[in-house]
């Protein structure tokens, strides 16, 4: 597979990587390496990843976090950024995040911010890490149970994809970047939709292509638009309504949390059933869409009381602006439209038809 080049950075993928990253190491002569893993990458990534980087005379110090969404917070930055300091850190360190969404945010976003920004690579480990979280310069944390509320966008250094770390990741896992794969076809691209809803094995060298198609739709939206002004936000299709169920369900102790790409798959169908009452999506599509992602992801009971408090969360999402709610919806797959309202009433009526 060809690299990608981002905005700032490359995408690497499976055969270059670790020559690219040795290379990186030698012509840049960082001070140090400090590499962060959460308990997970700790013991099923780290040991291949290690045996793979030439550091020749630099040290490389291993941080440890531990795992899950609920850990993405600043607390937890605080002891990373304590560590490096403690470690003796310069702006001459470089960062190496090992992991999932949770730790490429992270870490992204401690590098940033330490002594006002050093080198980082994200190595991701997870399919959704691969093909969303770690491309585009998107870092931050969680602010309580709201998602991704304080962060920068600033991309590292270099990507490196090793799709052979997905043969550690658990089947749920892998179903939930699966999710912001399918997203990518309904935003942009109708064949590439068709192509993975009939794809019946997360696995090979299909699956490959596949994230490599991914990565391409993503990065192309994210180079015309890095900071969010205008087109990149396409890529929160769902996420208004999915974000809004990820923090309900992650704080409400009664609920058993959702994984980002479970709730982002509902809220692509509750957005995409908004669609066809506001913005023209016919229902022969909506019905397609409908099929494709239930076919994968079983629903889950939202009653009418949690209803109403994940109406009440989207008033934080962050693409809200002077008091306003405000959808990407569909006019059709592959079509998508910015800056869109929908009333409760029509919000009510999507759940309605979600829970029949």
């Amino acid at each position: 597979m060809k690299s990608i080049k981002t905005k700032s950075a490359t995408v690497h993928f499976n055969d270059s990587v670790y020559s690219e990253l040795n290379a990186y190491i030698k012509a840049t002569n960082p001070s140090k390496i400090f590499v962060l893993v959460d308990t997970n990458t700790h013991d099923a990534c780290l040991p291949k990843f290690l045996s793979q980087v030439d550091s020749g005379e630099i040290v490389v110090e291993v941080m440890e976090m531990p795992e899950g969404e609920d850990h993405k917070t600043i607390d937890i930055c605080t002891g990373v950024w304590e560590a490096m300091s403690e470690y003796n850190a310069d702006r001459k360190s470089l960062m190496i995040n090992l992991g999932g969404g949770v730790v490429t945010d992270l870490g992204g976003f401690v590098a940033s911010t330490y002594m006002r920004g050093i080198d980082y690579i994200n190595v991701p480990t997870s399919l959704l890490a691969m093909v969303d979280a770690s491309v585009g310069g998107k870092t931050g944390v969680d602010l309580g149970n709201l998602k991704n509320q304080i962060g920068v966008i600033s991309e590292g250094s270099m990507v490196l994809i090793d799709t052979s770390f997905l043969e550690t990741l658990p089947r749920n896992h892998m179903i939930s970047g699966y999710a912001e794969m399918l997203k990518h076809g309904l935003i942009h691209d109708k064949s590439y939709w068709n192509m993975l809803v009939n794809f019946e094995n997360l696995d090979g060298s299909a699956l490959d292509n596949m994230i490599y198609d991914s990565v391409i739709i993503k990065n192309k939206i994210v180079s015309e638009d890095p900071t969010e002004k205008g087109l990149r936000k396409v890529l929160n299709f769902g996420h208004t309504l999915g974000h809004a169920l990820e923090s309900y369900f992650l704080g409400n102790g009664d609920k058993t949390p959702l994984l980002h790409g479970e709730a982002i798959a509902i809220g692509m169908l509750l957005e995409a059933f908004i669609s066809t009452k506001t913005v023209g999506l016919t229902n022969e599509e909506f019905k397609e869409i409908e099929k494709g992602i239930l076919k994968t992801f079983p629903k889950v009971e939202i009653n009418e009381k949690d209803q109403k408090v994940i109406i009440d969360l989207l008033k934080y999402d962050k693409k809200n602006s002077h008091g306003k709610v405000n959808f990407v919806l569909l006019e059709a797959i592959g079509r998508p439209i910015l800056d869109c309202e929908a009333n409760n009433e029509v919000l009510l009526k999507a759940f309605d038809y979600y829970n029949n």
